[in-house]
């Protein structure tokens, strides 16, 4: 049965997520401004656009492109589809891989399932992409990646569970900073937010959407935590 209330918690495998969850943090914040995370930064642009797609293919929508721009922005082009829920699935969606990532990452078969999904993502997204900075993106992560899952199996360094956990931390902190600097402190007009403010027809304005997801978004980065430790008790 499952630890939900964490009682005995917590031993070595816990204490060992805890410590690199926390460790992963602090280097993430110091090296924020830096071109070190640039690409991990994309990749999360990446999941906030692969996620309006597959929002708007679930809604027998049509993806005609994908762009992830050096500047960390990005565009899906779309027809079709449920618009209004196709919106809110970038911020949204990037939040939940970013949870999913860590989880897998208490687990070396689910680690692998991850590494596996995610590079089968990449060589989807690698056909529709519409500029290079995607494409080379895609190229560059399959690459690595595959070869630190070869790495994982045919060698002693059994990284590749700390590095989907990376992955996922970033991710999710990206994410929720994304929320807090695109929907909250800025208010781009031209955002997510905005437009689905315009098609809801709840009285809640982008910056209360902003709100809202950033809430969410918080909301499944504390799951992720709580839950990777009843799976690992």
């Amino acid at each position: 049965m499952p630890n939900w209330e964490l009682k005995n918690c917590c031993d070595h495998d816990q204490k060992l997520f805890i410590a690199f969850v926390g460790v992963y943090t602090v280097i993430i914040l110091l090296l924020w401004r830096t071109f070190l995370l640039t690409p991990f930064k994309l990749i999360t642009v990446f999941l906030h656009e692969a996620s309006h797609a597959i929002a708007c293919l679930l809604t027998c929508g049509k993806v005609e492109g994908i762009q992830v721009h050096a500047n960390e922005g990005g565009v899906t082009q779309t027809r079709g589809g449920v618009y209004w829920l196709i919106l809110p699935a970038g911020y949204l969606g990037s939040s939940f891989w970013g949870m999913a990532l860590i989880l897998a990452s208490t687990n070396i078969l689910t680690a692998r399932i991850a590494a596996g999904c995610f590079l089968a993502a990449l060589v989807i997204v690698l056909f529709v992409a519409k500029n290079w900075t995607l494409r080379g993106l895609c190229i560059g992560f399959i690459i690595f990646i595959a070869a630190i899952w070869l790495l994982q199996e045919k060698t002693k360094v059994h990284i590749l569970r700390y590095v989907i956990l990376f992955i996922g931390v970033m991710n999710s902190l990206f994410s929720v900073y994304d929320i807090y600097d695109d929907l909250i402190s800025r208010r781009v007009n031209s955002s997510d937010a905005e437009k689905f403010a315009e098609v809801c027809p709840c009285p809640c304005n982008g910056f209360g959407w902003g709100v809202i997801w950033g809430m969410i978004s918080f909301a499944f980065l504390c799951a992720s935590l709580y839950l990777g430790l009843v799976i690992l008790s």
